[in-house]
């Protein structure tokens, strides 16, 4: 029987607290349901995982690609966690406390976790990774989140107590993210975290070859009693997904990572005994403009590319429709209504004039650098761009590049432009600060900075108030829209494909397979 579940994000309360719902379709029937059944979960077994592109490093704190944090997730954990409604949870620290200033953190930590080489994790590890994060000189991905920590003291070997420079409401998110992963500090840097993983998640990395295979063993000191319940995972990289989804059909693979939506409606199709998990994802779309290069250094030619395309169109061509034209936030609570933005309803004679004024009325070129492989929708989105660029008279050239190769020349700002997909949170800061802010790790990425921005960012970190907050990433919002440094285009859905006999896992609209620890196989 076909079941494609939906996760629905509703809104976000308090801090983080996005609320879900999730439905069947269509429903099993009554006779089927056997909870009792499932409730007796038997272990063992491999799970036959296929997914198009490879992790790009094992360095958790450093990698970028989504590829990358499919595969850590599984192998290291941060100290927080999010949960199937991406509500914080506790995780590697079992709870925390906030002096009455917020200005300080207490964490206490669960005890007894053990890292894969049977060292026990105490507070020394936390402070080590957390000034690992901090130390420039390491180009973590998470640098940003955690810039206004002022010390990081360790009263006992299960405490850890953070001091703040001034309040920040969204950093116990930002301690769920993969980049703020805890590591050994007994190993680092004799182990260099790049080829040696030694985590504490539920599974251990056996081998590893790039672009082929990697194998996980299940973690037999995991500290979830009870978990994973496999005894391993068989992860193949398959580069071609209309080849995965041939795979499940011919049940020579257990469980897939879908990225293209074409691939995913097909393998949903009425005849199909698959299960396909399809939730609404918080990763973005969007045509980031280097701003640092000519044109695009005046805000005028930026704003002709953003009134020029119909976003819509887009999502209809290079994704089937399966998506939402997107605000640059993406959690329902803090979206701007896309009535308030700046150039989101195409306007052709809009856009000329403003090249005109900019002194181009006869148009330009430029070069748009997609990725092969992540997302699958990359090339297509840009050749729609392309086409609907050519009304205005820009001609544009697309390179398509090797994701390995396309994120060095983006994290190293060597492009005109690019088709990305970026990162989602249920907190706009962990979207918005890192990129936007003056003093944010991926701000030369983003090539655009302003004060009045820095002052919002830094307002919407220290405001605790939902509606204060709420408020404060509306005009984030209308302000980069404005001056489009990006053109934020749609987000789509998370599938996960899988057999009928692949039990108890959990989507995530963050994209997160770490519930793979749960499954098992009724075989």
């Amino acid at each position: 029987m076909k079941r494609i579940t939906l996760f629905l994000m509703l809104t976000l309360v308090a801090l983080l607290a996005l609320s879900a719902c999730s439905a069947a379709v269509p429903a099993a029937p009554a006779e089927e349901a056997a909870p009792a059944q499932e409730a007796a979960a038997p272990g063992g077994g491999t799970l036959i995982v296929a997914r198009a592109a490879d992790a790009k490093g094992l360095d958790p704190h450093k990698q970028t690609a989504f590829s990358s944090f499919r595969l850590l997730e599984l192998i290291y954990e941060p100290l927080l966690g999010l949960n199937e409604t991406l509500e914080v949870e506790p995780n590697l620290a079992d709870s925390w406390s906030w002096s009455e200033d917020g200005l300080t953190l207490t964490m206490n930590l669960h005890p007894g976790v053990k890292f894969h080489n049977g060292d026990v994790m105490t507070s020394a590890d936390v402070k080590f990774s957390y000034e690992r994060i901090l130390n420039e000189e390491t180009g973590s991905a998470a640098r940003s989140y955690f810039s206004g920590i002022q010390s990081i003291e360790t009263p006992d070997d299960n405490t850890v107590v953070f001091t703040l420079a001034q309040p920040n409401v969204s950093i116990l998110a930002a301690m769920t993210n993969p980049n703020s992963a805890i590591l050994d500090s007994r190993t680092v840097p004799d182990e260099d975290p790049s080829k040696v993983a030694n985590g504490t998640g539920p599974f251990v990395l056996e081998s590893w070859e790039p672009d082929q295979t990697t194998i996980l063993k299940a973690n037999p000191d995991y500290w979830r009693e009870g978990l994973p319940k496999v005894d391993g995972i068989e992860m193949r990289i398959i580069p071609d997904e209309a080849s995965i989804l041939a795979g499940l059909r011919a049940g020579t693979i257990d469980w897939a990572l879908i990225n293209d939506p074409k691939i995913a409606v097909s393998a949903a199709s009425a005849d199909s005994e698959l299960v396909i998990d399809r939730t609404p994802a918080l990763a973005y779309h969007v045509l980031q403009l280097n701003s640092g290069r000519e044109p695009f250094t005046d805000e005028r030619v930026r704003q002709a590319i953003s009134c020029a395309i119909d976003r819509q169109q887009v999502v209809d061509t290079a994704a089937l429709g399966e998506g939402k034209v997107t605000a640059p936030a993406t959690s329902p609570f803090y979206a701007a209504p896309l009535d308030e933005l700046t150039c989101y309803q195409k306007d052709l004679e809009k856009a000329k004039q403003l090249l005109a004024d900019a002194g181009l009325a006869d148009g330009f070129s430029f070069k748009i650098m997609a990725a092969a492989d992540e997302p699958p929708t990359a090339v297509a989105e840009a050749q729609n761009i392309q086409a609907q660029l050519q009304e205005i008279g820009i001609e544009t050239e697309i390179e398509t590049l090797e994701l390995g190769v396309y994120v060095d020349r983006w994290l190293g700002t060597d492009f005109d432009a690019v088709v990305a997909l970026n990162g989602g949170n249920p907190d706009p800061d962990i979207m918005f600060y890192r990129y936007w802010h003056s003093t944010g790790n991926l701000n030369k990425v983003a090539v655009y900075n302003s004060p009045e921005l820095d002052k919002l960012l830094d307002e919407g970190r220290s405001a605790q108030d939902p509606e204060v907050r709420k408020a404060i990433y509306l005009d984030v919002q209308k302000m980069l829209t404005e001056a489009a440094p990006w053109v934020w285009l749609y987000v789509g859905y998370e599938y996960r494909g899988m057999q009928p006999y692949v039990k108890d896992f959990t989507p995530m609209p963050n994209g997160s397979i770490k519930y793979l620890r749960d499954v098992w196989l009724d075989k």
